[in-house]
């Protein structure tokens, strides 16, 4: 006999014999969604199927139906392997192009599942409303395999909650609808290999009005002036906006907390009723007085119990506040110094060990984490956003946050952080600048102020106030994943861009953080990361990216801590150490991980230097030192680190810390130093008058005047290397042939750091590719990706290849990357110019090899990442703008000549770092007399410090020296040529103008 007409047979004699029979005869039948008999196919969408899923190419389990006599249903189970590293599941979506099913009837889900024992805990999701199975909302739950055989999992619809960490989509209307539901998905355990077997999918008994009928708060804390009434509004919401059944009943009473009944509140109680017809959206309020006194106090807690019946009660009880008043900490008028000394006498040390933890909002295990830990600061990792992602639901998040925070004794805002590395690159629709390797061609240091205005202002009118951004890494080896993080390869180039630090917060003391269009900036990453050597990581699959710098002390000091001093002079308010590791010649240690290094934290960033802002660890950062957790926060902490960004293990990190303070292994001096620094930045940021969003410059983000900034960058960040026969600028009365596989993709030109944390190729966000911009200059076009159109009857064909983002070392030569160009690419280039002259754009993050097509190429631009503003590319194509971009890092000739940099004893590039031809100015003529008459001139500016006309006579000897080499770069001119960039940036103009002249003798 079957397994499953044993159990039908059961529980039919169970139904007869039992006094619920009429009860239970009154369910619906079950409702089968799965059988796994071969009904549904293995397919994905728009068809019906079950289909896999994962991180990467490994983490997809493998499935089949397998035959099995002990199947609970039918013949046939599913069953499947996983090793899973990442994230990996299955799902089975219904059909996209047929209707969406209807399980509103039923009570819950349930299904069979073979128990293994082994504890693990497996995520079960449901997907509800939206246009079909990938664009639905996502309601999840989990069950634990903590038995063995087969077992009936049943999972009322009741326990399934909003999945806050990720939405394919957004929000449809965060309402569990089940009136159009789509499939099913389960997410199962990583890090250990495992196997399973799943059967008997199906809907089960009957819903009842809790499962359609809920009662919600308007707020969860409800913060009041002393003497003040709190209004609490309670609404009945259901299911399709139907009238409830039956009435629902809310008993209220207040209860608990720290306020004193009688003395700072008077006590509240009754019952609010819904009766049978109410409809959907009716509200009722419960009013709570607090008296006033004439006392100081510190934030009082009166939580409000609320027991529902008929409806499904709000997931937790709110809590009215009565705000801290009277306290010195709160007194604007008082100098910043003396409102941090007296906040930090009142706090305890778990108060102030929650200041130094930042955790990431997608981790928190439930919203009131934020007062129970009483957290100083969130973040949002590189595509961690809300649904919808807008600047409105930005605001609205962080406000919410906000809200949890005055739940606390003192009320303390949280400081909540992005990574806004190129403009606001997480939020759809903001202005994205290009990435800081273009910014660092354009050698406009105004220019780069600018951007970092735009950034602030798109970011804090969102709600955030503070960007982990600027990076002044000095990126030493095109091979690292972070190249395009940099502003270049010298040093004095990426100082010469530190004036994006007074565009994101304003003015060096501070006094202008608290204004609504700035954020608080941090240089990263201290010190040393763009200087780790080739195949010295051990993280992961990375090859360079956070590996080891091994340099000796005074390159140390001349090339990697110089950004850093140019900042702390600036007033940055955040430094974030760099994963990587320092291994100082001389110094007996070895390689030490930065985020462990006191010398370097506490003695050279905050002593020597006199940094007295805070420094805020990396993701996650301190789980690479050696040693347990306690080991890591002891060495990090004592280190110099005042917050430790632990995005998924926040409880362990306050509790650890708080641990090692007691124990006498970090001191409590060391901690108030801590807390004394972050406080000072929330003040100054003026979070505690005003901890919420001023969404007042929301209409100015992604607006045209900000798009004008990024148009600009995009069009001075453009590098000309080669223009044979003047090719460029191109002419309207051209008919043009455009190809290439990143001439119209927006996704590409924005690269990494863009929407999400890779960032992605295609329509990502908002903008303008450079095909577009093309179209827009008015020229004649004719555009084929891979070149398969007609090639006749064109003037010049314009070639747009490169990479496709990547980000940090997932993007590492070596790690499923290199320096060449695509086949797809390298076969566009050559059929266009075999056929036409040619002008080839490289959009890229780093220099790629193309020397051995260099001579069919009429024209190279390296237009590294441009941003969304492809409009700034075509300015120059078509001579709305000049070239006069220069290339912040050198462009080898192959990768065996990796690393190269400007001082090099060997130096034989493609392209010498400052290279950069122009258009739409006339080259100087003259030779080795003219270049010496300039020489005398650009030191008559650099004695009378009249640094504009130096440099515009170092310009001009440039010009003449590059129009000489033509394309005959021999390494005898190269090496004096890109000395005399670093020399120029120096302030050195008449040794600048005599370097040109060694370059000219040589070419």
């Amino acid at each position: 006999m079957h397994r499953t007409a044993l159990l039908v047979s059961t529980a039919l004699f169970a139904a007869l014999l039992s006094p619920t029979a009429v009860r239970a005869a009154a369910d619906p039948a079950p409702v089968p969604v799965d059988r796994f008999e071969g009904e549904v196919p293995f397919a994905a969408q728009p068809a019906e199927g079950i289909f896999t899923w994962g991180s990467d190419a490994d983490d997809p389990p493998a499935l089949r139906l397998t035959d099995r006599t002990d199947a609970p249903e039918g013949e046939k189970v599913l069953t499947g392997t996983y090793d899973i590293s990442g994230w990996g599941g299955f799902t089975h979506d219904y059909a996209a192009t047929g209707p969406a099913r209807d399980w509103s009837a039923h009570r819950g889900i349930r299904f069979w599942w073979e128990g293994r024992g082994d504890g693990r805990v497996i995520a079960f999701e449901i997907k509800d409303g939206g246009a079909h199975g990938e664009a639905s909302e996502l309601w999840t739950t989990s069950f634990t395999d903590d038995f063995t055989g087969w077992k009936q999992i049943e999972i009322p619809f009741t326990d399934f909650r909003y999945r806050t960490d990720y939405q394919p989509v957004g929000g449809i209307d965060h309402v569990l609808g089940l009136t159009q539901m789509w499939g099913y998905a389960l997410t199962l355990p990583a890090g250990t290999r495992g196997d399973f077997a799943l059967d008997g999918v199906e809907l089960y008994g009957r819903a009842d009005q809790s499962l359609r009928a809920s009662v919600t708060t308007d707020a969860a804390v409800y913060p009041v002036d002393e003497g003040g009434t709190a209004t609490v509004r309670v609404t009945l919401a259901t299911t399709g906006s139907a009238p409830v059944d039956e009435p629902v009943t809310v008993t209220y009473e207040t209860a608990g907390g720290t306020a004193e009944p009688g003395r700072d509140y008077t006590p509240a109680t009754g019952t609010l009723t819904f009766p049978a017809g109410t409809a959907s959206g009716t509200t009722r309020t419960i009013r709570v007085p607090t008296l006033k006194d004439r006392t100081a106090e510190a934030a009082e807690t009166v939580p409000l119990r609320l027991t529902v019946n008929g409806a499904k009660a709000p997931a937790e009880n709110p809590q009215v506040v009565v705000d801290a008043h009277g306290l010195p900490y709160l007194d604007g008028r008082l100098p910043v110094r003396k409102r941090v000394a007296d906040l930090l006498s009142r706090m305890s040390l778990a108060e102030k060990a929650g200041q130094m933890t930042q955790a990431e909002r997608g981790a928190l295990t439930a919203p009131g984490d934020i007062a129970a830990y009483d957290l100083g600061s969130l973040l949002s990792g590189g595509g961690s956003t809300p649904t919808p992602n807008t600047p409105a639901a930005w605001a609205k998040m962080i406000d919410a946050f906000q809200l949890r925070a005055r739940a606390t004794r003192f009320q303390i805002p949280l400081i909540y952080g992005v990574d806004a590395v190129h403009g606001h690159n997480n939020l759809v629709g903001a202005t994205v600048m290009p990435h800081n390797i273009g910014i660092g061609a354009t050698r406009d240091p105004g220019l780069a102020r600018r951007t970092g205005e735009v950034t602030a202002a798109e970011v804090r009118a969102t709600g955030v106030p503070w960007d982990f951004a600027p990076c002044l890494c000095v990126t030493r080896d095109e091979r690292w994943g972070r190249s395009y993080e940099s502003f270049g390869e010298d040093p004095a180039l990426v100082e010469s861009m530190e004036t994006v630090i007074q565009g994101l917060q304003g003015r060096a003391d501070g006094r202008d953080l608290k204004d609504d269009d700035k954020v608080l900036a941090t240089a990263k990453h201290f010190v040393g990361d763009g200087g780790t050597t080739y195949g010295s990581s051990t993280t992961g699959t990375y090859t360079i990216d956070q590996g080891v710098t091994e340099v000796t002390r005074q390159q140390l000091e001349a090339v990697h801590l110089a950004p850093y001093q140019e900042a702390v002079d600036r007033g940055v308010g955040t430094v974030m150490p760099s994963y990587s590791s320092l291994d100082l010649a001389g110094d007996g240690r070895g390689p030490v991980k930065m985020h462990a290094r006191a010398d370097m934290i506490n003695g050279v960033l905050k002593g020597r230097m006199g940094f007295d802002g805070f420094v805020i660890s990396d993701w996650a950062a301190i789980d690479q030192l050696p040693g347990d957790q306690a080991s890591d926060v002891r060495t990090s902490v004592n280190a110099g680190l005042d917050m430790i960004m632990v995005p998924y293990a926040y409880k362990d990190f306050t509790r650890t810390l708080i641990s090692e303070v007691t124990a006498g292994r970090i001191s409590e001096r060391r901690i108030d130093d801590a807390v004394s620094r972050i406080l000072t930045q929330k003040f100054r940021l003026g979070l505690f008058e005003h901890p919420y969003a001023d969404t007042t410059g929301a209409a100015r983000i992604g607006s045209p005047a900000h798009r004008a900034v990024a148009r600009q960058a995009a069009a001075e960040s453009q590098v000309l290397l080669k223009n044979a026969g003047g090719v460029l600028p191109l002419r309207r009365n051209q008919k043009v042939y455009v190809a290439g596989s990143d001439a119209d993709d927006i996704g590409n030109q924005t690269g990494g750091w863009t929407v999400t944390w890779q960032g992605a190729s295609g329509d990502t966000t908002p903008g303008t590719t450079i095909l577009d911009g093309m179209r827009k200059a008015g020229g004649d076009l004719t555009y084929s990706e891979d070149a398969s159109a007609p090639l006749a009857g064109h003037d010049v064909g314009v070639v747009v290849v490169g990479e496709t983002p990547y980000a940090e070392g997932v993007g590492d030569v070596g790690n499923g990357h290199d320096l060449e160009l695509s086949p797809a690419d390298r076969a566009a280039v050559d059929k266009v110019c075999a056929a036409m002259r040619c002008v080839v754009l490289i959009v890229s993050g780093r220099p790629q090899l193309i020397g051995d097509r260099l001579g069919a190429i009429d024209a190279l631009v390296a237009s590294w990442l441009p941003g969304t503003e492809g409009d700034g590319v075509a300015d120059v194509l078509y001579g709305r703008r000049p070239f006069t971009g220069q290339l912040p890092v050198t462009w080898p000739r192959s990768e065996a000549q990796l690393p190269i940099n400007v001082g090099d004893a060997a130096y034989d590039p493609q392209f010498p770092y400052g290279w950069g031809l122009t258009t739409l100015t006339k080259v100087p003529e003259g030779g080795t007399a003219t270049l010496r008459a300039l020489a005398a001139a650009a030191r008559a500016a650099e004695r009378a410090g009249t640094d504009a006309a130096g440099r515009a006579l170092v310009t001009k000897a440039r010009l003449i020296v590059q129009r000489k080499a033509g394309q005959d770069i021999t390494a005898a001119l190269a090496k004096p040529f890109a000395a005399a960039d670093h020399l120029l940036l120096t302030g050195r103009y008449g040794a600048a103008v005599a370097k040109l002249e060694e370059a000219y003798r040589a070419g």
